[in-house]
């Protein structure tokens, strides 16, 4: 079997609770680690992703990761690991777990009308995480694991999203520390905004996107009676913050500072996938036909992806090909080139075109996963694992691959080998069970010594966590 390289897998936050690993105890007695705050996030992210509101588009992912990249790199703890998704919901809403993970609303980045808005609610998020907000909050409180920290973070989350259903969400997870605890102090917020604005500053944005966006929060609020954006409940505005941003941004020098393509591309995919089909066309054709906002490579698109949608192939490639010829080279294009490519079945030169892309841009997720899929719709099972086992060694906590290999393997009737991957996708999503059943049938499927070594020490190591979780319960 492939050598498999799941940097997480056997120092989960599960195991805090297996044998000869620490467990936190009282942590009012000591200072929750950098560790422990990455393990805590890690936990909570397991929940997250296996959330149906969790956004699974490696365009959108990868754009955030680029952006909070660029911004973290100028933060206090440039090392710091980071990770940055999106949550498919329409209210306005960003948020950071410990441990350098920060997730945002779509309904936020469709209402930051430019780049630098965005990146000032991300240098908010990532100051949260440099500045181990969340380890100071929860300093002083009894917590007996780091499941137990997890579900807190998780729990804190829900009740800022649903304060109404605050109690619920807070149940089994010490529901009065955590309704005490719903936001941060205005010290932290303070912080976090003279530190975010100055992560915006070094890394070349424009600063006054900070207060701009603040004002667009408050209208709309306003625009939306008897409901506040969920942002306003979890950093809550004062006049007081308000002003304190403001001054601090007339004293650096104004310079303009334009959207990336990026940017610009995410907020019409977004729209092409958040409306019906029917609904995004005419919109992408309205703003094209009256060329009075937006950029024109976005909305072109986003006409083409809503068309591809809308099941009009032949429309969509002759509107590519008018896109193709504007647009400069762009990742997150040129693997549009390809998906329109997929749509005509007698093109033989698709895998072609993807191994070419991907000598340009190789760390493209969207590119790597369709490279992989065109692979596997031609037979060619060998190739796809070649592709993906390069990739599990560089990302061997990417799910999406692992779904990718078992359909190699599932193909090859290499079953063994397709029920154990798919157990590390399951694992990834936070469902012990099911990773524990894929280990069983994997355990059953084959003969090979040294696989069966392998599986029956995951399965022993996974069944002394699912003990240990219904001893907590």
């Amino acid at each position: 079997m492939q050598k498999l390289i799941l940097s997480a897998l056997f120092s989960l936050p599960f195991l805090a609770f297996a044998d000869g690993l620490p467990d936190l105890g009282d942590i009012s007695q000591e200072v929750v680690s950098p560790q422990m705050e990455r393990q805590i996030g890690e936990q909570s992210m397991f929940q997250i992703r296996a959330d149906k509101n969790y956004l699974d588009d490696p365009e959108v992912y990868d754009y955030l990761n680029r952006l909070g990249g660029r911004l973290v790199a100028y933060s206090s703890e440039p090392g710091q690991p980071f990770e940055f998704f999106a949550i498919n919901d329409s209210s306005i809403n960003a948020f950071a777990i410990p441990g350098g993970f920060v997730g945002v609303n779509t309904g936020l980045i469709q209402l930051a009308q430019n780049e630098s808005e965005l990146a000032s609610v991300l240098s908010h998020e990532i100051s949260h995480v440099t500045q181990h907000h969340y380890a100071r909050m929860i300093s002083g409180q009894r917590y007996d694991s780091l499941a137990a920290l997890a579900t807190v973070a998780v729990a804190i989350l829900a009740a800022r999203n649903n304060p109404e259903a605050a109690t619920t969400a807070v149940v089994g997870a010490q529901a009065g520390t955590v309704q005490r605890q719903l936001n941060f102090t205005r010290e932290h917020e303070k912080e976090a905004d003279r530190i975010g604005l100055a992560i915006l500053e070094k890394s070349g944005l424009d600063t006054r996107a900070m207060p701009s966006f603040f004002e667009r929060l408050q209208k709309a609020t306003q625009l939306v009676e008897g409901s506040t954006p969920s942002y306003l409940r979890t950093h809550p505005l004062t006049t007081e913050r308000i002003a304190d941003v403001d001054d601090r941004v007339q004293q650096i020098p104004f310079h303009l500072v334009p959207d990336s393509l990026d940017f610009q591309l995410i907020r019409a995919r977004l729209i092409a996938h958040q409306r019906s089909p029917l609904d995004a066309v005419a919109f992408f054709e309205g703003a094209l036909g009256e060329k009075r906002f937006g950029n024109p490579v976005a909305q072109r698109y986003g006409l083409v992806l809503s068309l591809m949608r809308g099941n009009q192939p032949q429309r969509a490639a002759q509107e590519f090909a008018t896109l193709h010829k504007q647009a400069p080279l762009n990742a997150t294009i040129e693997t549009l080139a390809g998906q329109v490519r997929r749509l005509d079945k007698q093109n033989k030169d698709v895998a072609a075109f993807y191994r070419s892309a991907l000598k340009t841009f190789p760390q493209h997720h969207a590119l790597i996963y369709d490279y992989a899929e065109v692979l596997l719709e031609d037979h060619r099972y060998t190739e796809a694992l070649k592709l993906l086992d390069e990739q599990v060694a560089i990302n061997g906590n990417d799910a999406k691959l692992y779904t990718l290999q078992a359909r190699a393997y599932t193909a090859l009737d290499r079953n063994q080998e397709a029920h154990h991957v798919l157990a590390y996708n399951y694992i990834l999503h936070g469902d012990l069970r099911g990773a524990i059943e894929q280990l069983e049938l994997a355990k059953r499927a084959g003969n090979d010594y040294y696989q069966l070594s392998t599986i029956e020490s995951e399965l022993r190591q996974f069944r002394e966590i699912a003990a240990a979780y219904s001893k907590k319960k």
